[in-house]
């Protein structure tokens, strides 16, 4: 098993309701280390940039206006293949399809208002940390 980074968003609708904590202890709890972590409130052209590759999608200028709405904890995530256990202990995007005990089953709203984003790939991770994060910042 190979240890790499992955990259992870605690989204508006749990900042707002203050889930950072139990939201990162579930991270934690699943192997995964916080190297890096910024709280930001994105700008329109912000969230347009990063969720870009949906621009086409009819759910876009919902969920760039869901994502401005409010702070976000953008972080980076290391452990033994992080971006598999993230998106496992992420759960399934619709939290009526998440599994017991993952963190869009206990904290998310709704299929847009789901808690936390992460990356798909190591690939994407490498990425969307960039965009946030300069190597200065992740701190091993």
């Amino acid at each position: 098993m190979a240890i790499e980074r992955t990259f992870s968003i605690i989204k508006p609708d749990a900042t707002r309701r203050n889930l950072t904590g139990k939201i990162n202890a579930k991270l934690e709890g699943a192997g995964l280390r916080i190297v890096a972590q910024r709280r930001v409130w994105m700008t329109t052209a912000q969230a347009e940039q990063f969720y870009g590759v949906h621009r086409e999608r009819p759910f876009f200028r919902d969920l760039v206006t869901f994502m401005t709405s409010g702070p976000v904890v953008v972080q980076v995530l290391e452990g033994e293949n992080a971006v598999a256990a993230n998106r496992e202990v992420m759960g399934a995007t619709n939290p009526a399809n998440a599994a017991e005990g993952t963190i869009r089953k206990e904290f998310a709203e709704s299929i847009e208002a789901n808690s936390v984003h992460g990356s798909d790939s190591a690939e994407n991770a490498a990425t969307e940390i960039a965009y946030f994060f300069a190597g200065t910042d992740i701190v091993g």
